[in-house]
């Protein structure tokens, strides 16, 4: 930092002192502010204040019914925000009413509660669910709930370029929106940006913080150190807000001193100050929205490849980006990444050179580590095809035969195998989508078996299909497989079913084959 930087920490140092007498004049004779309602998303920054004559008024509780209400009330003055969307039906195999006759605030709490951390293809199911076109609900009026529930929900799943896309493809402008979008900047490495967006909207009412960070952030240390002391005289930021930026703006003032305790519950705004002086946050035990802020150059190799894991396995990261850092250069230690990181390069080298009885020898090293890592179905859309061309033998076989299983060319490989095993024969019957006559071999297998014959959904999803609400059925679908992989089967049998009446036959054939090769049991 230039030594000449302003001091902000303590009394000021230099500068007119009438210039605090003044800014503290332009700020009381504004109009007063409060803060944005508490956002689903309790770690976005405090980067910006609403106008209490905008605020919404208090919402009413979520009904947990699947009815919805007698009366449903929409507008027809123009497009509604909530009908925004990335993915066109063509693309999702989803209709237009995707929501029928649904109160839109039982959606917002079906999509907040819907499970983030359970098997990829139902991780993927909800990202395209997201990300649908689709017209707005009944009763949406054009205020964009849903629209910020999706949005919400893209970022607690850490898909944050999604939601940056989605907040685009809404085009909708002001404090909530803005609030978001300046926390996923700051995560992947676009605040200046986002600061000139805030400094050119003056719809905005940066918070202290914020407004200080985007000053120095632009170079104009004088007015971030006068801001600061003007926020220190009224009392408007707390006592660790106030170390952290009087460090942030002169670090050198304080070397030598204790480094700040680390907050339990850090937003965006605050990891980035902590990262600049010096004093970095590990992402590993926070929201997997920070992530991303590990994929930028400053971050070392192995935090990189650690935040691309942990993405990945959220399904919210191509496989080809962790392949890449994955064989970016040779691992430096051993141990955890180091031995995941060696045991691919060996086998992806292998599998380069067409060498079969290196591969034989090296594939089941590399699948251990990644199930270790959770990283299976990432590993079957890279390599699975490669592997057909391969010509294996006994172990090495069966095991690049499930490997195949989990990736999107499943049946094809199922058409391909002899089975082995009677294991083997339900995996291939399921993979075509015809179970019929083929005995499972275990207690899953026995929930998945009659939702492939003649299972039917549960009552609460047939209401919800009668009255046209295929999203919230979807939701259902998700939320019944989930409980079952940590042991209600009834809900296995009862989601698979629904999936399959809702056509969605791949995603159903794919759940079934992770709940059956993957180890996600609770």
């Amino acid at each position: 930092m230039p030594s000449d930087r302003p001091r902000a920490g303590g009394r000021a140092s230099s500068g007119p002192r009438h210039g605090v007498a003044a800014l503290c004049g332009l700020i009381l004779a504004g109009p007063v502010f409060a803060q944005e309602p508490l956002s689903a998303i309790d770690w976005l920054s405090k980067s910006v204040t609403t106008p209490l004559a905008v605020l919404p008024p208090e919402e009413p509780a979520v009904s947990k019914g699947a009815k919805p209400e007698d009366v449903a009330v929409s507008t027809l003055d123009g497009p509604s925000p909530d009908a925004a969307g990335l993915l066109p039906g063509s693309v999702t195999g989803l209709p237009r009413d995707l929501w029928g006759m649904g109160r839109t605030d039982e959606i917002v709490g079906r999509i907040a509660a819907a499970p983030t951390t359970t098997l990829p293809a139902l991780q993927s199911l909800l990202l395209t669910l997201l990300l649908a076109e689709a017209e707005a609900p009944v009763d949406a009026e054009g205020k964009g709930k849903l629209l910020l529930a999706r949005i919400d929900k893209l970022l607690a799943m850490g898909a944050l370029d999604q939601a940056e896309s989605l907040m685009r493809a809404g085009g909708q402008s002001g404090p909530q929106y803005f609030r978001r979008s300046f926390d996923v900047a700051l995560l992947t490495g676009e605040e200046d940006a986002a600061c000139q967006e805030m400094q050119k909207s003056p719809d905005l009412a940066p918070t202290f913080p914020a407004r200080i960070f985007c000053l120095a952030r632009s170079g104009d240390w004088n007015a971030a150190a006068l801001t600061l002391r003007t926020a220190q005289a009224l009392g408007f930021v707390g006592d660790y807000d106030d170390a952290l930026l009087s460090r942030f703006l002169d670090p050198d003032l304080y070397e030598g001193e204790e480094p700040l305790e680390a907050p339990q519950h850090p937003t965006p705004l605050v990891w980035r100050m902590m990262e600049a002086i010096g004093e970095p946050l590990p992402t590993q035990s926070l929201p997997l929205a920070f992530s991303h802020a590990e994929l930028r150059d400053a971050a070392g190799w192995k935090a990189q490849v650690e935040a691309a894991e942990r993405l990945t396995r959220a399904s919210v990261l191509e496989p080809n980006r962790l392949l890449g850092l994955y064989t970016e250069r040779r691992p430096a230690a051993s141990g955890g990444v180091w031995d995941r990181i060696e045991a691919f390069q060996s086998f992806d080298e292998a599998l380069t050179a067409s060498d079969a009885a290196l591969v034989a020898e090296t594939l089941a090293p590399a699948w251990a580590r990644m199930t270790e890592a959770e990283l299976e179905v990432a590993f079957a859309e890279l390599y699975s095809q490669p592997l057909r061309k391969i010509a294996l033998t006994g172990e090495p076989a069966a095991l690049a035969f499930r490997i195949g299983l989990l990736s999107d060319r499943y049946e094809s490989v199922a058409q391909a195998r002899v089975p082995a095993s009677g294991a083997e024969s339900f995996l291939i019957a399921l993979a075509k989508g015809n179970v019929a006559g083929v005995l499972p071999t275990d207690s899953m297998g026995r929930a998945i078996s009659p939702a492939f014959l003649d299972a039917e959904p549960s009552e609460e999803a047939v209401t919800l299909l009668d009255s046209g609400r295929i999203g919230e059925a979807v939701l259902l679908a998700l939320e019944q497989i989930s409980r079952g992989v940590h042991g209600d089967l009834g809900g296995v049998t009862e989601g698979l079913a629904l999936l399959r009446r809702l056509g969605m036959e791949e995603t159903a054939r794919r759940t079934a084959l992770e709940l059956l090769l993957l180890e996600r049991r609770g």
